[in-house]
């Protein structure tokens, strides 16, 4: 769950957005019909409209069974939207002249590695945005998925163990790490934290003082959001909306890749600060230049164009790119700048219109992906003059076909293992099993079963239970995160040789890349 002109064309997309005024019809009885419908706890709407707010307000309550409202000032995880602060971090210190995009990372970040010798020599700050690098989908994210014990340099320090799936600059494969990079060379420039330089060279000069990239301020903050999730019903995203622990999210190692938490009022600012290519709202200045502005526009990367089914065709754009921390595309023809956010209980879209000079942003705390889609479009719709589609419900009945295949795949084949293994004695599997970018797993055997903790991973430990042949599946204690198949092959003499894994759910997240370990006796 990645993503998402000359005067004259300025003054006519002010004069349009103008005319357009306000949200659609109707828009806030449809927002919390469809909240309620999905079961949505919380979320919260901001849209700016030619240096405007037009909106700003939250919907339900920042807990499950809570009394305390949503507002628009209410702090939302806001996931890899904050992918473009990153890139903002970088804007100042390249408005300073102290970096330059196309720098080599290695000028910048004195020993830091790649897997390949020849990609670490070459790769740039710009590759590091664009995710062009080789790694695959959401390859390393395991260090800091769900949580993890690992800083943010050491984490770093171990990329050079991965492997890389395609050519250094072949194509596009989302990544999370190479944000990691980038918020360590910012600290390696500036000889501050990326979450202090986050806050007091971004946040505060914009204007959005409830927002903020420290965990502690935070949790320290009343008006926040929680999560929530659906575990129950077979996989991730199926059954009962059920809080979460808030504090048992993503590892803090990749906050440059989406640490930021933020409010609907804050959102609306830095929606405005995009639009004016970097200046301030109230004419206050320049948060970063407009050169740096054009920069993080630009498309760099070509993005596979899906094909949606057919209820959601219309939304299948003609072109689809990266650039520095945003997705460039089209919808129906008109160029939208955007990206999605995704924290364990948490999803976010960030939406403009440069044409219209409109912005808006959507926040929820759960995983309900339908009513994000579902409002982005209709506000599309409505902003770029196009007839009222009830995208929430399209979206509705789609996510209810992929859970349902994705239920019916793992009650069918995946239901019925063959009858056959373990190979060994359960003892025999036990010990301890080593990746060089995750590291270490702990095979257990107790009252003849056998137990799996991941020590990269803290509180990320259970029990194995035979699939088929020499394969277990993982029963963590932890329900939140998502079972894997955990394989081990034999040598010609009969011992352990390696271990392998791959998600259990055929709707996993990506950031669970299980099938990119590869364990091996620790010696």
């Amino acid at each position: 769950m990645k993503r998402i002109a000359g005067m004259a064309g300025a003054a006519a997309g002010l004069c349009c957005a103008l005319a357009l005024a306000a949200p659609p019809a109707g828009f806030e009885r449809r927002v919390e019909q469809a909240r309620t419908e999905i079961g949505v706890p919380g979320l919260a709407i901001a849209i700016v409209e030619a240096e405007r707010v037009t909106f700003a307000r939250g919907f339900g309550m920042r807990a499950l069974g809570g009394s305390e409202p949503v507002d628009a000032d209410t702090i939302f995880p806001t996931g890899s939207t904050g992918k473009a602060f990153t890139v903002a971090d970088l804007a100042l210190l390249v408005d300073a002249g102290k970096i330059g995009w196309d720098d080599r990372v290695t000028d910048r970040l004195p020993g830091f590695e790649m897997y390949d010798p020849w990609v670490t020599r070459e790769i740039t700050i710009r590759d590091l945005l664009v995710h062009r690098s080789g790694l695959g989908l959401g390859e390393g994210d395991l260090m800091f998925v769900p949580r993890s014990n690992l800083t943010r340099a050491e984490a770093v320090r171990r990329l050079r163990y991965l492997k890389p799936a395609s050519s250094f600059r072949y194509g596009f494969a989302y990544d999370n790490v190479l944000y990691m990079v980038a918020g360590q060379l910012i600290e390696a420039v500036s000889g501050e934290s990326w979450e202090k330089f986050t806050a007091e060279r971004v946040l505060k000069p914009a204007g959005m003082l409830h927002s903020t990239s420290d965990e502690p301020q935070r949790f320290a903050t009343a008006n926040r959001a929680y999560p929530h999730a659906r575990m129950d019903g077979g996989l991730r995203g199926a059954g009962t909306q059920e809080r979460l622990n808030e504090r048992e999210e993503l590892g803090r190692a990749a906050a440059p890749a989406g640490g930021l938490t933020v409010s609907a009022n804050d959102m609306a600012r830095w929606l405005m600060i995009q639009l004016d290519g970097g200046e301030l709202p109230g004419h206050a200045g320049r948060l970063f230049s407009a050169a740096a502005h054009r920069q993080m526009w630009k498309p760099i990367v070509l993005q596979p164009v899906g094909e949606p089914p057919a209820p959601l065709k219309a939304t299948q754009p003609n072109f689809n790119t990266y650039a520095l921390g945003w997705d460039v595309t089209d919808y129906a023809g008109t160029k939208i700048v955007w990206h999605g956010g995704a924290v364990l209980g948490f999803l976010t879209a960030v939406v403009l219109i440069p044409e219209k000079h409109v912005g808006f942003s959507i926040e929820i705390n759960c995983e309900d992906d339908e009513i994000i889609r579902g409002l982005m479009y209709e506000l599309l719709d409505h902003y770029l003059g196009r007839p009222h589609v009830d995208w929430v419900a399209r979206y509705r009945a789609d996510k209810q076909r992929r859970i349902g295949e994705a239920l019916a795949a793992l009650k069918g084949a995946a239901a019925r293992p063959a009858r056959v293994g373990p190979s060994l004695p359960v003892a025999a599997y036990a010990g301890t099993y080593t990746d060089p970018w995750y590291g270490d797993i702990e095979v257990g055997a107790q009252d003849g079963r056998l137990t799996i903790d991941f020590k990269t991973t803290p509180r990320m430990s259970g029990t194995l239970e035979h699939y088929q042949y020499d394969t277990f599946t993982t029963n963590l204690e932890d329900k939140s995160i998502e079972p894997a198949y955990v394989t081990f092959s034999l040598d010609a003499d009969g011992k352990v040789d390696r271990v392998t894994m791959k998600p259990v759910s055929p709707l996993a997240d990506f950031s669970y890349d299980y099938q990119d370990l590869l364990f091996r006796p620790a010696q």
